[in-house]
């Protein structure tokens, strides 16, 4: 439920302030992480338009948004809304810079450090799949059923830190690793598409995307199994794969990344605490 993921992502009761009525003319409400890996939501008059650093903003029928600002954005976001009766309100956001970690990793297979040259056309072709996917603009607010952990277990890798793979330094970590024994189940952290179900993709072995809409996707990696199909609709909390080492990885383990169309999220403001591990 959306009550979920605004308590857990948000802090405060976004129904409450932005669903129990309508928005007043020229209303802009901004509720959120105004920091690099962050996540805005936005309320404003239905019919308005929104535009974040020139670009296009899809606006719902009653008034809602997105804003997202990636790993790393600079320290300053232009907004402007116009409303319906043409006034135009335009903001400057403050966007905090954030630390990263150094994370060293070894022992990968030099394959998958510095990968061979008759493998780049397929590295290439998968990441512009990926590309086009978070590329697309849905026209359907999944999101809002809300956000949990898709995998239980110990927080392995975090959102930005800086990678050094087998003592080369490499891409920054997107996403957010966790650890639990291969095999256990990976859910659906929100109602979403699927948009890709690979079971062997270079980089990320078995990988699922999902679309939340407005342009709000997330990624699964590494997955032994891939439970789904692309088309296919899943509710928050359904079973999407299992927990695996497939692709570029050193044991078993979750990598769960959420983009904003090309902005690059931290997964970890999504949800509340990590729950306990059940009982065996």
């Amino acid at each position: 439920m959306i009550a979920r993921l605004l308590a857990g992502f948000l802090g405060l009761c976004w129904i409450a302030a932005c669903l129990a009525a309508p928005a007043r003319a020229g209303t802009l409400d901004l509720q959120g992480h105004f920091t690099q890996g962050g996540l805005v939501f936005g309320t404003t008059d239905p019919g308005a338009q929104v535009r974040l650093d020139g670009r296009h903003v899809r606006v719902s029928p009653i008034g809602h948004f997105l804003l997202g600002f990636g790993r790393d954005h600079s320290a300053e976001a232009h907004l402007e809304v116009t409303f319906p009766d043409g006034a135009t309100e335009r903001r400057t956001l403050a966007i905090a810079a954030r630390k990263y970690r150094i994370q060293r990793i070894d022992g990968l297979p030099p394959k998958m450090v510095t990968p061979p040259e008759e493998v780049l056309a397929r590295i290439h072709a998968e990441a512009a799949r990926i590309a086009a996917a978070r590329a697309e603009d849905r026209p359907e607010p999944l999101f809002e059923s809300g956000f949990i952990w898709p995998a239980v277990g110990p927080i392995s890798g975090v959102f930005g830190s800086q990678r050094i793979l087998n003592g080369e330094p490499r891409r920054p970590h997107f996403g957010l690793d966790i650890a639990a024994p291969p095999g256990s189940p990976v859910v659906a952290p929100a109602d979403g598409i699927v948009v890709i179900a690979e079971t062997d993709m270079y980089y990320t072995g078995g990988t699922v995307l999902l679309d939340h809409g407005y342009g709000l996707t997330s990624v699964y990696s590494h997955m032994s199994d891939v439970a789904v199909t692309v088309g296919q609709r899943v509710r928050q909390g359904d079973r999407i794969g299992s927990v695996g080492a497939t692709g570029r990885a050193t044991g078993p383990h979750l990598d769960w990344r959420i983009n904003w169309f090309d902005q690059r999220l931290d997964p970890a403001y999504f949800v509340p605490p990590m729950p306990a591990p059940p009982a065996e």
